[in-house]
């Protein structure tokens, strides 16, 4: 589609996104933890051997944070994106760990259909992934989102 906005209209059941990758570092793993989620096995090599995770790993809010990152950037930036009412089945199904690549995907698996509370707007259901170096799932989500449906006017053109 290049630069042109996607509308709601504009996505179907099985399009996937590639979003790209992040690649993951202590010095933002550290930072996140110690200001949103001060967990001791988030904070520090030594407290993630204690606990069992065999060294440092990231807060999954952390993890739900790069996923969003990549959304925005390589998916939302160029659509006519409105709101999000929710997230269903948010799954963090092993540790992320410094070094490691995460590579985002969104999928379409459900809309667009009527909003009940924006005529002007569908929503849809986008399976959204990060997937670790090795391609094993690391962070799996659905999410909701209220996209804009075309312009009339654009439409009729």
């Amino acid at each position: 589609m290049g630069a042109e906005m996607r509308y709601a209209e504009d996505f179907a059941p099985g399009d996937t996104f590639d979003l790209g990758s992040v690649e993951v570092t202590a010095d933002e793993l550290l930072a996140f933890a110690a200001e949103f989620d001060p967990q001791p096995f988030h904070l520090g090599e030594e407290f993630g051997e204690r606990h069992g995770f065999g060294g440092l790993i990231a807060s999954g809010w952390h993890t739900a944070a790069m996923f969003q990152r990549l959304y925005v950037d390589g998916l939302l930036s160029g659509a006519a994106v409105a709101a999000s009412p929710g997230v269903d089945e948010l799954r963090w199904f092993s540790p992320v760990r410094p070094g490691d690549v995460l590579r985002g995907t969104a999928t379409v698996v459900g809309g667009p259909g009527p909003s009940l509370s924006r005529p002007d707007c569908s929503v849809l259901r986008h399976r959204c992934e990060l997937t670790d170096t090795s391609g094993r799932p690391v962070f799996r989500m659905t999410l909701h989102v209220l996209f804009r449906k075309r312009p009339r006017e654009e439409a009729n053109a």
